[in-house]
C-alpha cells in the first residue's frame, strides 16, 4: 500500500504543495518553492512531481514536504513586497519577529514566522536525516547550478547531481533561509534551475526533484521509468559542467544605486580584463582581471548587481576535506590574533592587526567563512563544527563520497 500526496493541505494558507508520509522509516525531504515571489518554476515543478507521484505505484521511505514560500509575493509575481524573505533568516531577526506583535509585522516577517513554525514542527516530529532544498531562478540566462554553505555533507550530497556547485555564498549574503538551516547542521541545497520564465527552468527543477528523492533514499531508483532522462536533462542543461566554483566578489547595491548591467551577460560566462560589465551612477564598472561572471542582475529588485566566481581545482577540495576530517581548524585559537568568538566554539574572532599572516583562502580550506565586524576584527563561522555528520554517516552517498575525498 502506498500513500498519495496532499493528505495534509492547509486549505487556509495553501502553504503546502503536498506532503507524503511513507510506510517505512527514511529520510525527510523539505522542498521550498517561491521564497522569491517572481520565481514560480520551483512551485510549478513541485506541483508536477506531486501530481505524478499521486498517479503512480511508489514505495516511499521517510517523509516529504513541499512548501510554498512567499505567498503574498507569489500572488503578485514580485520578488518581495516589503523586504527580501531570503535575507532575514538571522537569529537576531527571528527572535525580534517572534517577540513582535503579529499584526504589526511586515508581509515577509509574517511569512518567515509561519515557515519557521512549520520547519520547527517538522524537526520536532521527524527523526531525519533531513534534506532541505530551496528552488530559485535567476534574471539572467544561466546553466542550472547548486549553491551551498561550505560543509562537507553539503559538498558530498551536491556532487551527485550533474551541475556546477557554488561554494561560499554565505560569506556574501546575510540571512538566506538555507544558511540558517545549515547553521543547525542539516544538509541544505539551493537549486537555481535557469532563467525566471524559461520552460527549461521548470524541467530542470522537475528533474532535480526526482534525482533528490532517489539520492536521499526516499524513492527507489528502479521505481522511476525515466531516471536516466532526468539525469540527462540536468547534464545537458549544464553543458556537462559539474565543477566546483567559489564566489570571490559580490557587487552590492544600496537604495541609492542607479545600476544597470550591460546587456547579454549570463552566469558562468568568462570575461576578459577591461570588459565593461555594468553602469552604476553613470560610471562604467570594468572587469579588473580575467574572471567569470555569476548571477548578473536583470530585474528591478535585488541587492546584488553581480558576483564573480573562480573554478576550484580538485586538489584544493581534497586538501580541504583532509584538513577538516582531522579537525585541524579546532587548533587555530592557539595562534596569535585568533580566539573563539562564542561559548559553543563555532566561530573564530580574528584580529587583523595581529593575524596579518592569515589569508582568506587559508580559512576557506578549513571551512571558515568570514563576516566583518569592524576595521580590525572579523568573525569566521565554520559550518563543519555544527554539521550533524552522524545523522548522515550511514547513507550510501556519505560513505562513497568520503572515499573520494571531496
Amino acid at each position: 500500500m502506498t500513500e498519495t500526496p496532499s493528505p495534509k493541505i492547509d486549505v487556509k494558507t495553501k502553504r503546502f504543495i503536498g506532503q507524503i508520509q511513507g510506510e517505512t522509516p527514511g529520510p525527510v525531504l523539505i522542498f521550498f518553492g517561491g521564497i522569491h515571489g517572481n520565481e514560480q518554476a520551483g512551485v510549478t515543478a513541485l506541483e508536477n512531481v506531486l501530481k505524478e507521484l499521486g498517479k503512480g505505484d511508489f514505495s516511499y521511505h521517510g517523509s516529504l514536504y513541499a512548501i510554498k514560500g512567499n505567498l503574498p509575493a507569489l500572488s503578485k509575481g514580485k520578488r518581495y513586497l516589503d523586504k527580501d524573505l531570503n535575507r532575514i533568516w538571522t537569529k537576531t531577526e527571528i527572535e525580534r519577529i517572534q517577540n513582535s506583535d503579529y499584526e504589526h509585522l511586515l508581509n515577509e516577517e509574517k511569512e518567515l514566522l509561519e515557515i519557521f513554525i512549520l520547519v520547527q514542527g517538522i524537526l520536532e516530529t521527524e527523526k531525519g536525516p533531513f534534506y532541505f532544498i530551496d528552488y530559485h531562478t535567476t534574471s539572467s540566462k544561466t546553466l542550472p547550478f547548486i549553491t551551498i554553505n561550505d560543509a562537507l555533507i553539503n559538498r558530498r550530497f551536491s556532487k551527485l547531481f550533474p551541475v556546477p556547485i557554488i561554494l561560499g555564498i554565505e560569506e556574501y549574503l546575510e540571512g538566506p533561509l538555507l544558511s540558517y538551516i545549515n547553521e543547525r547542521g542539516y544538509v541544505s541545497l539551493g537549486f537555481e534551475s535557469g532563467q525566471h520564465t524559461e520552460d527549461a527552468s521548470i524541467k530542470n527543477s522537475i528533474a532535480f526533484t526526482w534525482l533528490a528523492m532517489v539520492y536521499s533514499g526516499f524513492l527507489n531508483k528502479s521505481n522511476i521509468n525515466n531516471f536516466k532522462g532526468y539525469y540527462g536533462q540536468l547534464q545537458n542543461s549544464a553543458g556537462n559542467d559539474s565543477n566546483f566554483y567559489e564566489i570571490v566578489h559580490r557587487h552590492a547595491l544600496d537604495d541609492n544605486s542607479e545600476f544597470k548591467m550591460m546587456a547579454g551577460f549570463h552566469s558562468f560566462e568568462e570575461v576578459v580584463e577591461g570588459t565593461p560589465i555594468a553602469i552604476e551612477n553613470e560610471e562604467f564598472i570594468e572587469a579588473e582581471k580575467d574572471t567569470i561572471i555569476f548571477m548578473p542582475l536583470y530585474q528591478e529588485q535585488g541587492g546584488e548587481g553581480f558576483f564573480l566566481i573562480r573554478k576550484l581545482p580538485f586538489w584544493v577540495l581534497a586538501l580541504s576535506a583532509f584538513l577538516r576530517r582531522i579537525r585541524f581548524g579546532t587548533l587555530l585559537h592557539y595562534l596569535p590574533g585568533l580566539s573563539w568568538a562564542n561559548k559553543e566554539k563555532e566561530s573564530l574572532m580574528v584580529n587583523t592587526r595581529v593575524a596579518t599572516f592569515f589569508t582568506r583562502p587559508f580559512f576557506h580550506l578549513l571551512g571558515y567563512r568570514n563576516r566583518i565586524i569592524d576595521k580590525t576584527h572579523f568573525i569566521m563561522n565554520n559550518r563543519e563544527l555544527t554539521a550533524k555528520n552522524g545523522m548522515y554517516r550511514n547513507t550510501w552517498w556519505y560513505r562513497i563520497t568520503t572515499r573520494k575525498s571531496i
